[in-house]
């Protein structure tokens, strides 16, 4: 519906020679950003319901979909992020590979104006027309919405006869995929990461999908030697038959600056 398949099906035909068609399902009864309609799931569990309906709909075994989150970055302060989950379900084998990829190369950002001029110094900032806009009355509880502007001469007509009206107008960046280039970049990165994974075999028994499941910490001190927060290994694990192995540096970083020792700089 947000024509995710452009960046979809080049690496799924190429990488698993998948031949993938989008149904048609009107996919924001799961929620949309915009919020006319509430995101009451989790992006797994829309991710899978998307799946489920597709394969129903269209009366195949194997569907994939992607969700995406947006909102402040778990781990830096003041950073906006963007979070992309792709999910691939093969119902014959009873099989699911996920992957995410959590991003601070995102546009995502919304605006209160009180003038024409700030709603286009908005626009220059998130790129627009390339990146789509969307305005509203409100942030929330909003009774206008209006999306699909696709020229600077459309958005100034409409907020130009906005304001001969009204006081204030809500402008935000169009986070779906088929408006935002940026984000198509994060869901393209999240989807090569899906088919390493994919490509992953255990080493035990051949299984796809033998992947990171737990990161431990503890990498040395550069200057004390003691361990730090830092990535020290990798925990994988198979799905299939339960093989674990650990692998050391995952980072290629065999000591951590001192500048993230709770030792040297507490």
């Amino acid at each position: 519906m947000h024509q995710k398949n452009r960046v979809l099906a080049p690496i799924l035909e190429k990488e698993l020679g998948l031949i993938p068609f989008v149904p048609k399902i009107n996919t924001n009864q799961f929620g949309t950003f915009s919020g006319e309609i509430d995101r009451r799931y989790s992006p797994l569990d829309a991710a899978l319901m998307k799946c489920n309906l597709a394969m129903d709909i269209s009366r195949c075994d194997m569907a994939i979909a992607s969700e995406g989150s947006f909102g402040p970055h778990p781990y830096i302060f003041f950073a906006k992020a963007n979070e992309e989950l792709i999910l691939l379900v093969d119902r014959k084998n009873n099989l699911t590979f996920s992957a995410k990829v959590l991003s601070t190369n995102t546009n995502h950002d919304g605006l209160k104006a009180s003038r024409p001029e700030e709603v286009a110094e908005f626009a220059e900032k998130i790129g627009f027309p390339e990146h789509g806009i969307i305005l509203k009355d409100t942030e929330e509880n909003f009774s206008m919405i209006q999306k699909d502007i696709n020229s600077r001469i459309h958005l100034d007509k409409f907020v130009n006869d906005w304001f001969l009206k009204n006081d204030q107008i809500w402008v935000e960046t169009d986070l779906r995929a088929m408006r935002n280039p940026t984000r198509m970049k994060v869901i393209k990165e999240a989807t090569t990461k899906l088919i390493d994974k994919i490509n992953s075999k255990c080493p035990s028994c051949s299984f796809p999908g033998f992947w990171v499941v737990e990161s431990i910490s503890g990498l040395k001190c550069a200057q004390c030697g003691s361990s730090t927060q830092s990535t020290l290994a990798h925990r994988y694990a198979c799905k299939e038959c339960k093989f674990e192995s650990i692998k050391e540096f995952p980072n290629k970083r065999f000591v951590e600056d001192p500048m993230y020792c709770d030792q040297c700089n507490p």
